[in-house]
């Protein structure tokens, strides 16, 4: 199939050193804390109290919102707090904490959904709580269902993991392969959607080759072998490199007719509707300088990340920068106390030298940051009018369509933090909104 290019972007090293490190189950932890906010959307209702026993599987948080999905408890055991606490990001969550008994007991509310429609293939998807298996943690069951007149022609699975360091879907690939599979097929049969297309990045050859010799069997599923070059896997660049269409600035994939979902989270879907046990464990990539044994591990959400780092031998030497996530969009972590999340899919520490922030200079209009913008923005510009405090100009300068990949920040010769700036510039527009 024909591939197309899409503008902008960047090459940073790939730096896919656990490549080749099957994925290894950790286990039960000594403490499990498990935040009622893990999706974009509203936050769920604790629905325990302290004291209270829980099983694995039991729901613990929900909320009749659309926009939302219910949180399980990953262990069993007695919750010993339910308290707001910050976590990643800097924000104020009520958090649940549990101390788990290790009996690891099923909660009775555990079996396979009764699917027999899309209405109750959709319910089933929000039953199970998952939300973005990629890092963006939208809410699945709000994807499967798009506004009524809404045709989707086209199922893109998103397998590129184009960040630097991370490797969580590419053992997915490896060794999920069946569930990836059924749960595509499983999502085109409930939603109608007639064919679907697997997009991933050609730095990953072992993936590509299992991929396409499961594809062979199947005349509507489509391996796409997809040039290296970041951000290939965001949404819209995908859309564009795999189908040709172009989302519309403050339009979504429906726009387009296609619907995006990560490898991770069809696989997902296969294993629940089979076993009816909701979203409680992550594949996590553990890497980075400051890390004594990369690899990947199988981590039961809520798992503080020091566990998660401890499992991998510890750190190497002292932590000079943590961040949940790739090291383009993750998110820098003030603490290793922090838990694991359902979006979590890679943890890196480096050390003091790789993990310096180098120091600013001014802006110096050499227009790097525009070549490199995928969105056809003009960076230095939001930067600008942000740091200038002129929070009036950023609508006229399209802020909300950045997608916040980091390519400006990457090209930048003076080092700019022009990310910074963006997230600042659009929190202020969306409050501004709010009133």
């Amino acid at each position: 199939m024909k591939i197309h290019n899409f503008k902008g972007g960047v090459h940073p090293p790939h730096s896919k050193n656990t490549m080749n490190c099957p994925s290894v189950s950790i286990g039960v932890r000594e403490k499990i804390i498990i935040p009622m906010v893990q999706h974009i959307g509203a936050p769920c209702q604790a629905l325990v109290k302290k004291g209270d026993y829980v099983k694995v599987g039991q729901v613990i948080g929900n909320t009749d919102a659309f926009v939302s999905a219910p949180i399980h408890s990953s262990v069993s055991g007695t919750v010993t707090a339910v308290e707001e606490r910050i976590i990643s990001g800097s924000r104020p969550v009520v958090c649940v904490e549990i101390k788990p008994d290790g009996l690891q007991a099923v909660s009775e509310d555990i079996a396979p959904p009764v699917v027999d429609s899309r209405e109750s293939f959709i319910r089933a998807v929000r039953d199970s709580g998952l939300t973005g298996l990629g890092g963006a943690g939208f809410p699945a069951h709000v994807k499967l269902n798009p506004p009524k007149g809404v045709k989707i022609d086209t199922l893109i699975i998103n397998a590129a993991e184009c960040e630097p360091y991370i490797t969580s879907d590419y053992r997915e690939c490896l060794e999920n392969t069946a569930d990836i599979f059924e749960g595509i097929n499983h999502v085109l049969k409930w939603t109608g959607i007639p064919r679907a297309i697997i997009g991933i990045e050609d730095n990953k050859p072992e993936a590509i080759k299992k991929l396409s010799e499961a594809a062979n069997g199947f005349s509507n599923i489509t391996v796409a072998r997809l040039k290296s070059r970041y951000p290939q896997g965001a949404e819209k660049m995908l859309i564009k490199a795999l189908t040709g269409r172009e989302v519309p600035p403050g339009k979504l994939p429906h726009d387009v007719s296609c619907l995006v979902m990560n490898v991770a989270s069809v696989a997902f879907i296969a294993g629940y509707l089979r076993t009816g046990m909701p979203l409680i464990q992550k594949r996590v990539t553990v890497d980075g300088s400051a890390v004594r044994n990369p690899g990947n591990v199988l981590v039961l959400i809520g798992t503080p990340i020091k566990d998660v780092i401890g499992s991998c031998g510890g750190y190497s030497s002292e932590p000079g920068k943590l961040i949940m996530g790739g090291p383009m969009m993750g998110v820098s972590l003030y603490s290793d106390d922090l838990p694991v999340m359902k979006y979590t899919n890679a943890i890196l520490a480096f050390d003091s030298r790789d993990g310096s922030i180098p120091d600013e200079y001014p802006c110096i209009r050499c227009g790097r940051c525009v070549r490199a913008c995928p969105m056809n923005l003009l960076p230095f510009e939001i930067d600008r009018l942000v740091r200038a405090r002129m929070y009036d100009g950023l609508e006229s300068v399209n802020i909300t369509d950045c997608i916040e990949c980091g390519c400006c920040v990457y090209t930048c010769p003076s080092k700019r933090l022009i990310v910074q700036s963006i997230r600042l510039g659009k929190d202020i527009v969306r409050r501004k909104a709010k009133k």
